[in-house]
């Protein structure tokens, strides 16, 4: 597994401020986890890849919808794996309801022999700034404190 990835921070500008679109991983291990399991849609960079295209073409994977837009830097962080994810923001409006993820394989049980495919996001969702501090991944908190000083500064 790539220990860089890259995604997208959807967000968009509601009466009340700022939302973003997080996604909730899908798969068994994230099944039964809310509180601290919604991330940004993101994934590994392949060799040869910018960091911006592994974005977009990740957004899209799991998505199903193409990002456009200027992209912003909200720059790396690391999680807790180890993992380093370079992100930047999309101010896109996105209907969750269309939304379509791509699918992985995993042996379910495990040392069952069995393959099943699940989905890599299981549901998106627009949550306002103070909602996505209560529910994203601790790691990835720090790219809402980035997003805030980008759009404040204009």
């Amino acid at each position: 597994m790539s220990q860089r990835s890259a995604g997208i921070l959807f967000f968009r500008r509601d009466p009340e401020g700022l939302s973003v679109l997080l996604v909730h991983p899908g798969g068994p291990y994230w099944r039964r986890r809310d509180v601290g399991a919604w991330q940004i849609p993101k994934g590994g960079i392949e060799e040869d890849e910018e960091d911006a295209a592994a974005a977009r073409r990740e957004a899209e994977e799991e998505l199903g919808i193409a990002a456009s837009g200027r992209m912003l830097d909200l720059g790396e962080v690391r999680q807790a794996g180890g993992k380093r994810v370079r992100a930047f923001a999309v101010e896109q409006d996105i209907d969750v309801t269309s939304v379509r993820s791509n699918s992985f394989a995993l042996e379910w049980p495990p040392r069952s022999g069995r393959m099943q495919d699940f989905p890599e996001v299981d549901e998106a969702r627009w949550l306002p700034l103070k909602q996505a501090r209560a529910v994203m991944l601790p790691s990835q908190l720090p790219l809402l404190d980035t997003l805030e000083r980008i759009v404040a500064d204009g």
